[in-house]
């Protein structure tokens, strides 16, 4: 079950990256045309759901892998 915490964390988050990696690589894709916020916008649709899916799915993972990691360096 999806605590609150972690679909607020995952929603903004969401938002925050997937905004900017959009934002960066469809300027970087196509340049400064005149539509470009609505191209991005287009973009930027797509990617946020699935941003928030993979947070969600991905973040327990993450943590795992972080720990090992750490621990790692410690020794």
């Amino acid at each position: 079950m999806i605590n609150i915490p972690n679909f607020i964390f995952a929603l903004v988050m969401g938002f925050l990256m997937s905004a900017s990696i959009t934002l960066a690589t469809t300027f970087v894709r196509i340049g400064a045309v005149e539509n470009f916020i609505w191209i991005w916008l287009e973009v930027w649709l797509v990617a946020y759901p699935v941003a928030i899916v993979c947070i969600l799915a991905y973040r327990s993972l993450a943590t795992k892998i972080t720990a090992a990691v750490l621990e790692k360096l410690k020794s």
